[in-house]
């Protein structure tokens, strides 16, 4: 899936190839080819998208406050593109005023983040169909929405799951429609893209010391790893697919692993200096070894995705980057911050889509992995 091809572990002559090199350690986050991209991807002028990027670097920050300010009132939280401000939904006023002094506007709203969560859990529990396409919390609209495949709201076997998700969700659920169901982004062996393993190519996340992370999907512990000059990289240590879709790669036989991003010549590669979670309603990027650099917006978190293929992961974030076959496993990063790894998605990027990826901070609490920050 969504790939930015981390230079995790490329050789010296496959660094050079890829642009992964020195001009990647002195770019500014508002580089000439992220503003293009933003452009492209999101109709923002460059002075538009600069504004941006100042005003959603400062919501993460206002995030932080809020919710700790909010405390067992919190129900949630979203980037407002429009005013530049994050605004904290509430289910009490004791707690407004600080969250306004933190520098967030308020809704009230009825149910805690906390109470819909839960009974998104109870969901999560549930058979789905296949035609069911995902399922999340949304925080602006204060309830569950089940995403079903455009043509199979009557099936059968859909009013079912729906009749069955409101009794066990004992919260409001709402029906929304997506034009085709998820897959992921794995693809056949194609020479000269990022790695390989077996017949499958996916695309390297982040780097992290000692390898690399990416997707579950791509390979099961124990699986070696081929480079793009098909030479051994390492091995997959840990892998986790369905219910989660993370791995992460050891790096050897003469490969490293650097905190880069490739920009694919698109933008400048990208340094990673973190990885702060950004708020939904944020913009966010892309790198890919299939489709390159893609830019969007961040759409939903903790999202059960239903992959046509039968499997559910949990605890995706769902944005509208487009993304095609061998990009699973890539990097979404916003500014310097390291985001997820692609997992998978509907279109492509041509006709436009949705794109789903894994958190990267959980990936890395899983394995007790360090990421690798320039």
């Amino acid at each position: 899936m969504a790939a930015t091809f981390v230079a995790t572990g490329l050789a010296p002559s496959a660094a050079a190839e890829s642009g992964s090199g020195s001009g990647a350690t002195s770019k500014a986050i508002a580089s000439p080819g992220l503003l293009d991209a933003m452009e492209r991807d999101l109709g923002l002028t460059p002075a538009a998208a600069r504004e941006r990027l100042a005003d959603e670097r400062q919501a993460v920050k206002t995030e932080r406050a809020a919710r700790k300010a909010a405390g067992s009132a919190y129900a949630g939280s979203w980037f407002d593109a429009k005013s530049g401000k994050l605004t904290v939904a509430l289910t009490g006023r004791q707690a407004a005023g600080e969250v306004r002094e933190a520098g967030a506007d308020v809704r009230m709203v009825k149910h805690s983040a906390a109470r819909l969560d839960a009974a998104k859990k109870r969901v999560d529990k549930l058979k789905a169909p296949d035609n069911v396409a995902s399922w999340r919390v949304d925080t602006k609209a204060n309830r569950l929405v089940v995403d079903v495949v455009e043509g199979h709201r009557a099936d059968n076997d859909v009013t079912t799951f729906l009749r069955e998700a409101r009794a066990t969700a004992d919260a409001p659920v709402q029906v929304g429609t997506v034009p085709a169901g998820p897959s992921t982004f794995a693809a056949g062996t194609v020479g000269g893209d990022p790695y390989y393993t077996g017949n499958v190519r996916c695309s390297i996340g982040f780097s992290v010391h000692g390898g690399f992370v990416t997707a579950g999907h791509c390979g099961k512990a124990g699986a070696g790893v081929r480079g793009w000059d098909n030479s051994n990289i390492g091995t997959f240590q840990g892998s986790s697919f369905p219910d989660n879709d993370y791995a992460w790669v050891s790096v050897g036989n003469g490969w490293w692993t650097v905190p880069v991003v490739l920009g694919w010549g698109t933008i400048p590669d990208r340094l990673v200096k973190g990885s702060s979670e950004m708020p939904v309603g944020t913009s966010i990027c892309r790198s890919g070894s299939t489709t390159k650099w893609h830019c969007g917006n961040l759409l939903a978190k903790n999202e059960t995705v239903n992959y046509s293929d039968g499997t559910i992961v949990h605890q995706l974030t769902k944005t509208s980057v487009c993304a095609e076959g061998g990009d699973s496993g890539g990097s979404f990063i916003s500014g310097d911050q390291a985001q997820g790894v692609t997992s998978g998605g509907w279109g492509n990027c041509s006709s436009g889509g949705e794109t789903w990826f894994q958190p990267v901070n959980e990936i890395l609490q899983r394995y007790g992995l360090t990421l690798h920050t320039a």
